[in-house]
């Protein structure tokens, strides 16, 4: 007989503070099936010093509810934090996937931080994703919508009623994500948010990021519901043009993240550090003149 399908994901959060990055585990039920969505890999930029806190929180979740880790899911390459995709993949041994349009920003920044022995075409997954595949968490459907603006790679993971999104849209309250990063573009994160305002209305939307003000705590979840009639920056039916105008503009008075050049060299390789040198250390480069605004 076939299984039957679970469409109601069960769906637990973890949020990093330092980072404002949550993470997810996705699973079918208690003994059953899961996907990692996100998973943050501590890092003291001070220091330049990484850490698996966070990640191995995640682990004992997955170790408490019994839980085989099918898939690593990456909405994007981000910008803002280190993955520990990598070091999940070892631990679990699953599969780690992003979009086929980390090819294209792995080539951008192996050239500009001159990895001349990275090889930019993706190997560093397990798969690669386009738009409308599909795959399985358990007995939960799941398929991937792309929805490029804030990176040319990103992804919405769609796993029964719960989308990740990414970081197409925060909280209401915080409105949608920038687009100035090399590769994005405004009106196709405005075209990739009306793709998802396209999905059931019943879907659960779970954000990949909250910066809350201190009148409320973090929040993982949103509605489509939510967005449409509060998000600031694109709800009440806020036109395209209109948008783009208010995205450039507040893009331009935006600073660099400021784990974005560790997060990126880390991040192009799957979640990895550089090969270490011959001294036994690995080391991240800092391109001098690159980010930023001049003074």
């Amino acid at each position: 007989m076939p299984t039957a399908r679970n469409q109601v994901p069960l769906i637990e959060a973890f949020f990093d503070k330092d980072t404002g990055t949550f993470s997810y585990v996705a699973y079918d039920e208690v003994g059953g099936i899961a996907a990692i969505i996100d998973p943050v890999l501590d890092y003291d930029a001070a220091a330049a010093r990484t850490a698996t806190k966070s990640a191995d929180a995640l682990l004992a979740f997955v170790d408490a509810k019994r839980l085989r880790v099918e898939w690593i899911l990456e909405t994007h390459a981000h910008a803002d934090h280190l993955s520990a995709g990598g070091y999940l993949r070892d631990k679990l041994g699953a599969k780690l996937a992003i979009g086929r349009g980390i090819i294209d920003v792995q080539t951008r920044f192996k050239a500009l931080f001159g990895l001349d022995d990275f090889i930019a075409d993706g190997r560093q997954f397990d798969r690669l994703f386009d738009d409308g595949d599909a795959f399985e968490v358990g007995k939960c459907e799941a398929r991937v919508l792309a929805t490029p603006g804030h990176t040319g790679d990103s992804l919405t993971y769609v796993v029964g009623d719960a989308a990740f999104i990414g970081d197409t849209m925060f909280a209401p309250d915080i409105g949608t994500a920038r687009c100035d990063f090399p590769g994005g573009d405004a009106r196709r994160l405005y075209d990739s948010i009306r793709k998802i305002f396209a999905l059931p209305a019943h879907t659960r939307l779970f954000l990949c990021h909250d910066y809350p003000p201190a009148s409320r705590a973090a929040t993982a979840q949103s509605s489509i519901d939510a967005q449409v009639r509060d998000n600031i920056h694109i709800g009440h039916g806020a036109n395209e043009d209109a948008f783009v105008a208010m995205r450039t503009a507040r893009d331009a008075t935006l600073a660099v993240p400021r784990l974005l050049l560790p997060a990126l060299q880390v991040n192009i390789r799957g979640g990895r550090l550089p090969s270490p040198e011959a001294n036994g250390v690995a080391y991240l480069k800092l391109p001098l003149n690159q980010f930023g605004h001049k003074p």
